[in-house]
């Protein structure tokens, strides 16, 4: 829900409300994926879980800034050649135009919240 008061907009996403949609192989990674997502011509906001095994494969980001604040579990991301170890209350940040791929390492779910600012 998206409100306007004056200048300002105030927008509630209720992940609650999403039905959750599963994905294999996303972008040419393993295993599947879990995702809620919100998306309009601002913003690309997902609850995102990458199950056991799976990862989401080495993509390029085109629409935007690519941030991922890791809630709970373990991974490693690899961006433009760099690796980053990912675990709770850690955010990769993908900048627009790099190329990118997160991996879940731990034994549990990886989930993040993933939020994409076009730009």
């Amino acid at each position: 829900m998206i409100s306007d008061i004056g200048r300002v907009s105030f927008m509630t996403i209720d992940f609650n409300d999403m039905s959750p949609a599963t994905i294999p192989g996303m972008n040419g990674g393993t295993g599947e994926m879990t995702i809620q997502m919100y998306n309009d011509d601002r913003y690309r906001i997902v609850r995102t879980v990458i199950h056991r095994d799976g990862s989401i494969g080495i993509h390029t980001q085109t629409s935007g800034d690519d941030l991922n604040y890791i809630m709970s579990g373990t991974g490693k991301a690899f961006c433009n050649g760099s690796e980053e170890e990912l675990r709770a209350g850690v955010m990769h940040i993908c900048p627009k135009g790099s190329s990118h791929s997160i991996v879940n390492t731990g034994e549990e779910d990886l989930v993040m919240l993933t939020i994409v600012a076009a730009r």
